[in-house]
């Protein structure tokens, strides 16, 4: 297979659950953080400082890196109008973007069809993780799904191009539409075929991977190792998706402890995952997009935070230019939503944008469903 690895890669990484954006990028000087935070404010001498008002939790020291190159995006305020407080429908309208009715079809499904019309690169999409998230959904656009890149090889266990063929062939004729039989027949032929191609590509990537860098063995550390390996193997794989463990960052209760492990997880696996890329002279057409669905509440419960509604969204890469984009959502009683929630001042869909059109390459309108005035951060 002809490698195509210059061509523009996004990596995402979402941060399942609702990540707490008050206690991630700190307004450090603010007394009404103090107020709102009596019991999980983080004091000000363990915040790391980025400017003079803000700064990160003290878990994301590997981060910092990245802030002093001028490679980190932050987006503030990011959310959009009439916030849902429910993970599922949250997750979907940024999947979908669609947040007045229930959609379908993923906008990095839809990128996917734009990027590979014909479905000729059965790996020009996959996702690392149980299930298909339904940003990658779209009816006939192939995606692979890897619970495990390692056993993940539906064929390796057939010698020889010949019995792979074979298999292929069987699977083909046993699900093939019949006359009279429709398109639920067809599809099923289709996604199993692409699936077991796919597979079969797939199980190379570990054994063609060496590296000096060591992953931490959480499923954050082992699913972004995969996306290196598969990244590195030259697929022409141009999506490449991931989940923290379900709902991990939905600390409604002993917030203290969670959340600092869950961002020292994530933290030092980014450096690693961008380490390995740097170690094999791959980074530079990589960016790795992190989100959540919502953010939490500004008070806390004495334990932990609730729902909330305006989050905060990172891009990471070679190409992104670093900074802050947005305002920082006001804590004052006056400014906030209803029942005590930082107020989005940004549309997630902007960000999307600048990712489709000014990474890679597509346009945006048709893909998220309108127009929206792009975040300039490439």
């Amino acid at each position: 297979m002809v490698s195509t690895k210059k061509d523009p890669v996004l990596a995402v990484l979402s941060l399942s659950g609702g990540n707490d954006g008050l206690n991630t990028l700190i307004p450090r000087n603010s007394g009404l953080y103090r107020d709102y935070r009596p019991t999980l404010g983080i004091p000000e001498d363990q915040i790391i400082p980025i400017n003079d008002e803000l700064g990160f939790h003290p878990a994301m020291g590997p981060l910092k890196k990245f802030w002093d190159q001028g490679k980190l995006a932050i987006f503030l305020g990011i959310g959009y109008a009439t916030p849902s407080y429910s993970h599922f429908r949250s997750m979907d309208i940024w999947h979908t973007c669609e947040p007045d009715t229930i959609g379908t079809e993923g906008w990095l499904g839809r990128a996917i069809k734009d990027m590979d019309p014909s479905g000729e690169n059965v790996l020009t999409g996959v996702n690392f993780g149980r299930g298909l998230p339904r940003a990658l959904a779209k009816d006939g656009v192939p995606v692979a799904s890897v619970g495990n890149l390692e056993t993940y090889g539906l064929l390796t266990g057939i010698d020889g191009e010949s019995q792979r063929n074979e298999a292929l062939d069987v699977f083909g004729r046993m699900y093939s539409p019949a006359v009279g039989r429709g398109a639920v027949l067809d599809y099923i032929h289709r996604t199993g075929t692409d699936a077991l191609k796919g597979a079969d590509i797939l199980a190379t990537a570990p054994d063609n991977y060496s590296s000096t860098v060591e992953y931490s063995n959480t499923t954050v550390g082992q699913y972004m190792k995969n996306i290196a390996q598969t990244h590195l193997a030259g697929f022409g794989t141009r999506i490449l998706y991931t989940t923290s463990p379900y709902n991990s960052f939905d600390t409604h209760a002993n917030q203290g402890q969670l959340h600092g492990g869950l961002w020292s997880d994530v933290s030092n696996t980014v450096e690693n995952f961008f380490d390995d890329l740097h170690e094999h002279d791959a980074a530079d057409n990589v960016t790795l997009f992190m989100f959540t669905e919502f953010g939490r509440r500004i008070s806390d419960n004495g334990s932990g935070t609730d729902h909330g509604a305006s989050g905060i969204a990172f891009a990471i890469g070679d190409h992104v230019k670093g900074g802050l984009y947005g305002e920082y959502p006001s804590l004052e009683p006056n400014k906030q939503e209803e029942g005590g929630n930082l107020k989005s001042s940004m549309d997630f869909r902007q960000v999307y944008v600048s990712i489709l059109e000014d990474w890679l390459h597509l346009d945006a309108t048709p893909i998220i469903g309108g127009k929206f005035e792009p975040v300039k951060f490439f």
